[in-house]
């Protein structure tokens, strides 16, 4: 299986993947990505459009049939007749310029919607990854923890018929075993959704094995507090794809009422005709000029339209304008809140944690301590574990949100 990056390794059907090999493929194979730019070339096909010019007509008459002479589809000067004409529609009031605009201000329209769409799924994935990754590690806090109960309740069951554990005993290990059993397998199970939704993003393909990995720089390199909400203000402000489409629209709507005031103003049809026989004199030509009179269509309902779209256009970027100052305050002051919660927590927590729950199961099977002080204790344990994941993988979206609401990569 060859997937085109140099750093991913396969083996045994598992990819070993870090976040930015998913964003790589991600970047390459997401067939939504793929699919909006579609819509892009298809705009840029509509400048092609926009700029050509209407088509000459051509049209002829012949005599189909001479009842003097009993001939059809004479042509003689003497007994025939015929006449041509080859007319050309001319666009007046800069008609032609203002479409190839207002096309050009369309395709800036399928680029934000194509770097807005991005942005969305690109949070969705770096989110997931982060989700699923620190599930992946709570999942293995599950693992030793059914091994260990396993080999306890196998210790138990062996003491009790000798007559050294009580029943009760055993039935409460058992009962634990099959609560961290049920637990873990919903934790595999919420792995398996997150997983799925990560290739899906990343196009891989359905039956492969996801091994996730976090490089060690993914945490040392955030820091929010080199970021002040002032600056992310002004970068949200720069690079939101959907701001800058809201800004667009109001473009396209301004184009579009010069469009349809140019539209009030008739064209000309300039022609050219030949007549064999059926005009003063034989062999009549003729210069035309066929222009609308604008009595009573002068585009006024498209016109008014068109004001409409500039004042809704004008209302809704306001509403984005306070929507992204709004979101990026709510992320900014959420980040703040969680940064600060993890940096309390002692570094060394988790390592001491983990030596304090191997001298309390050395002190149960010496009988120091009861069962119940055992199993509370390794109840908190694993709550304690899960609950430290659960605030890195906050930490590390929350520092996603950022990037989302400011619609650039602030944290790599």
């Amino acid at each position: 299986m060859v997937l085109g990056i140099t750093s991913v390794s396969i083996a045994q059907d598992t990819l070993k993947l870090n976040l930015r090999q998913a964003e790589q493929l991600f970047l390459s194979k997401n067939y939504q990505l793929i699919a909006q730019q579609y819509q892009t070339e298809q705009a840029k096909a509509d400048v092609v459009t926009a700029r050509l010019f209407d088509n000459p007509q051509l049209s002829y008459e012949n005599l189909f049939y001479n009842h003097e002479t009993n001939r059809f589809l004479e042509t003689s000067a003497a007994t025939g007749q015929y006449s041509a004409a080859l007319s050309q529609l001319v666009k007046l009031a800069g008609k032609r310029n203002k479409n190839i605009q207002l096309a050009n201000t369309g395709v800036k329209l399928a680029e934000y919607a194509y770097y807005d769409l991005m942005r969305t799924l690109r949070y969705n994935l770096r989110s997931t990854f982060y989700k699923a990754y620190y599930a992946q590690q709570s999942a293995l806090v599950y693992h030793d923890q059914i091994e260990s109960l396993d080999q306890l309740l196998k210790a138990s069951e062996a003491q009790f018929k000798f007559g050294n554990v009580a029943l009760k005993d055993v039935i409460r290990i058992r009962s634990e075993y099959y609560k961290l059993k049920a637990e873990y397998i919903a934790l595999l199970n919420e792995i398996e959704d997150l997983k799925s939704t990560l290739k899906l993003l990343t196009n891989i393909s359905s039956s492969t094995n996801l091994l996730l990995i976090i490089q060690p720089a993914d945490d040392l390199e955030y820091s929010l507090q080199r970021q002040s909400f002032v600056q992310l203000l002004d970068s949200a402000r720069l690079n939101r794809a959907d701001l800058q489409l809201a800004k667009t629209e109001a473009i396209y709507a301004q184009n579009n009422l010069s469009i349809q005031k140019a539209n009030a103003i008739p064209d000309i049809e300039i022609s050219l005709s030949y007549d064999l026989k059926g005009n003063y004199p034989e062999k009549y030509t003729g210069l035309g000029i066929k222009i609308p009179v604008p009595l009573f269509n002068r585009n006024q309902g498209e016109i008014k339209k068109a004001r409409i779209l500039i004042e809704q256009g004008n209302v809704n970027l306001k509403q984005q304008e306070a929507v992204l100052e709004n979101e990026l305050y709510n992320s900014y002051k959420t980040a703040l809140q969680t940064e600060s919660l993890y940096l309390s927590i002692e570094t060394g927590f988790n390592k001491n944690f983990e030596q304090l729950i191997t001298e309390v199961t050395k002190n149960f099977k010496n009988r120091n301590i009861s069962l119940i002080e055992f199993l509370d204790f390794y109840d908190s344990y694993k709550e304690s574990i899960l609950q430290l994941n659960l605030l890195k993988y906050e930490r590390m979206n929350a520092k996603e949100e950022i990037n989302y609401v400011t619609g650039s990569t602030i944290f790599k």
